[in-house]
């Protein structure tokens, strides 16, 4: 979740119209567009697998102290609390920041290839790896946090996370599991126009339960299985119906830059950034700030600075900003981060894969691609659809980002492309997902004993190939 510096003065919203207009500066020329891929992780303590509070010589504050004293990363500070780092003029670039309860994000430069992508996330866990030995602190990459309570998962101290915690409850029941317990990957992919922004919106918003499915990785709840492949994708179901969901209006006929500024304005507020603190204001119309009209600012009118802040309140499975961010997949292990960057990016950077991709989609009814949305957290792979499962989707899916990876050829050192980064994926539909796989473990040899996830799927990098 994004982090908010102070910086200089943001203008004055005046009209709706601007609003549009900011979504449209997203649009770039094909040979300018980038991959920006962010992840998340669970840390926890390698001793007893206690999850690691914010405080103290061995806290999180002391884990980004150290990755910001040994590596350059640039400080950014809430009331005193180092909150996240930044290093905006290195190659390596990005941000490192906090989700609520803990989870330490990447979020990654944006980069021309997959390889780029691959070898940021590597230097990353290498520089977490090498802090977190040094404190006792491990990562787990999991959609879902595999044993912690709620009441034993710390809050981070970011004035934000307490207005959200405390809205939460008042319009679902699992958000603050959402907020505290669930962990994700996302990739951030451009556009060159409306147009391509909408065929590329539609295309990820009905496939994303494919990707769910073939990323699910969240199949445990307090030490126990809870029923589900992707339980982080089940809490997504019943955390705010105004701000989740699969956004069905964008397949309206006349869905564009305007339609999205007007579902964003009907999202409820959540904050307002002023003098480096946050107001209160959860339940709030942003159409009211625009006229003037906020009960807590009285006469106020939004700067882009707020419509930005709000617009990362927005949880659609397919969010719009000045890119579009594919946000359905758990974490998981780390060539799973790289295979995910790949696996969207074969299907909406190449032409022909996302003309292909959109014929796959086009009859799909609005019905069809709910009740796909609705199966996927339960069953993954084996969900059904159309007389077959998801995984007969999948695998077409597959084949057509395959095709436009090789048609990208964007090579390494090596002279390989970026296809062999889309082998997990083959994997889950021979062998099963990650899930089927962690939940063969914990029946068979961890006799289960959840701990055993924290010694086995814990993150280590040194030595570690990411190539397949």
């Amino acid at each position: 979740m994004s982090t908010r510096v102070d910086g200089p003065a943001s203008p004055t919203i005046e009209s709706r119209d601007e609003l549009v207009a900011d979504l449209e500066k997203g649009c770039k020329p094909p040979e300018t567009w980038r991959i920006g891929t962010e992840h998340e992780k669970f840390a926890f303590y390698q001793k007893d697998h206690t999850p690691v509070p914010y405080e103290g010589d061995r806290g999180i504050g002391a884990l980004l102290a150290g990755l910001r004293e040994r590596f350059g990363w640039d400080p950014i500070y809430e009331n005193g609390n180092l909150i996240a780092l930044n290093r905006a003029d290195c190659d390596k670039g990005g941000s490192v920041t906090l989700e609520p309860g803990g989870q330490l994000e990447l979020s990654g430069a944006t980069l021309e290839t997959v390889h780029q992508t691959c070898e940021e996330v590597r230097q990353h866990l290498v520089e977490t790896e090498e802090i977190g030995d040094e404190l006792g602190i491990g990562f787990l990459g999991l959609g879902f946090s595999p044993k912690w309570t709620l009441r034993q998962t710390p809050m981070m101290p970011k004035a934000r996370y307490r207005i959200m915690a405390d809205y939460m409850p008042k319009v679902g029941t699992l958000g603050r599991d959402m907020m505290f317990r669930t962990a994700t990957v996302q990739v951030n992919l451009d556009f060159a126009d409306e147009a391509d922004m909408l065929a590329k919106l539609r295309v990820g918003l009905a496939l994303q339960p494919v990707a769910t499915a073939l990323f699910a990785n969240s199949p445990f709840t307090e030490g126990h299985p809870n029923g589900f492949k992707s339980y982080r994708a089940e809490i997504w179901r019943d955390t705010d119906p105004e701000r989740t969901g699969g956004l069905p209006q964008a397949f309206d006929d006349d869905f564009g830059f305007e339609r999205y500024v007007d579902y964003a304005l009907n999202v409820p507020m959540y904050f307002v950034y002023r003098d480096g603190r946050y107001i209160d204001v959860a339940g709030a119309s942003f159409k009211d700030f625009l006229d003037g009209k906020l009960t807590a600012l009285p006469g106020e009118r939004p700067t882009m600075a707020d419509w930005s802040d709000h617009l990362t309140t927005a949880f659609p499975d397919v969010r719009l900003k000045h890119f579009l961010e594919m946000r359905g997949a758990d974490a998981g292990p780390v060539r799973n981060i790289c295979a995910l960057s790949a696996f969207w990016v074969g299907l909406i950077y190449d032409a022909q894969s996302l003309s292909d991709a959109a014929a796959l989609i086009a009859d799909w009814t609005a019905e069809e691609r709910l009740a796909l949305r609705n199966s996927v957290p339960a069953r993954a792979l084996d969900a059904p659809f159309r007389g077959g499962t998801v995984a007969d989707v999948a695998e077409d899916v597959l084949r057509i980002s395959e095709a436009g990876l090789e048609r990208r050829a964007r090579l390494d050192a090596k002279g390989r492309d970026e296809r062999h980064f889309l082998k997990p994926l083959h994997d889950s539909l021979e062998h099963g997902v990650p899930a089927d796989r962690l939940l063969a473990a914990y029946e068979g040899p961890w006799q289960s004993d959840i701990d055993r996830i924290f010694t086995e799927e814990a993150y280590r990098i040194k030595p570690f190939a990411l190539a397949v």
